[in-house]
């Protein structure tokens, strides 16, 4: 299916998983709810619900918002090129002449025997360029891109832990990832 799109496009522009929006706008719902409807009914008869309205208003402009920045959230491949954006809107880009590896790492989950896949597209000298996270990205998603690049996956054999790749590679991980105690983002 996706060898037939890029015959026809020559882009494809994969997206992170959707249970990830649908799961955040319940827990919202199931956060706010409650919450307003008691603020309601303890403001109503005082007369000081419009603060209230006003409040839900902003935090409905808030979900909004983020709703947005994560339906922006891409990564566009193209034989050419990786671009990715993230959700808080920056972009990384690396051309194909300039990718020198795509890696593609298996990481324990913390607390689980469970892992979850990562890629890393690294540029020649070794930096990484573009990483798509197992909970965010699917290992079909992960796939599709090296080939529409038309490029071998390095795959390492051995699963491995956070704390290895804070050891062994900790410039491929992300700034929160090499605090253990922020790990959990």
């Amino acid at each position: 299916m996706l060898s037939e799109q890029v015959r026809t496009t020559g882009t494809h522009v994969l997206h992170p998983h959707r249970h990830l929006l649908v799961n955040g706008v319940i827990a919202t719902l199931a956060l706010t709810t409650p919450v307003f409807a008691v603020a309601y009914w303890l403001t109503i008869p005082s007369g000081s619900w419009p603060w209230v309205v006003a409040l839900h208003g902003l935090t409905a402009v808030f979900v909004l918002i983020l709703i947005l920045l994560f339906r922006r959230t891409t990564v566009t491949v193209s034989p050419d090129a990786v671009r990715e954006r993230g959700f808080l809107g920056q972009i990384n880009e690396i051309s194909n002449s300039e990718i020198g590896s795509i890696c593609l790492l298996e990481i324990y989950r913390d607390n689980s025997l469970d892992t979850q896949p990562n890629l890393f597209v690294l540029d020649k000298s070794g930096v990484v360029k573009v990483r798509l996270r197992g909970q965010y990205w699917s290992r079909i998603t992960m796939e599709d891109l090296a080939e529409v690049l038309d490029r071998p996956i390095v795959n390492v054999s051995d699963s491995i832990t956070l704390s290895e790749m804070r050891s062994s590679r900790p410039e491929w991980l992300y700034w929160f990832e090499r605090v253990p105690l922020l790990s959990w983002i």
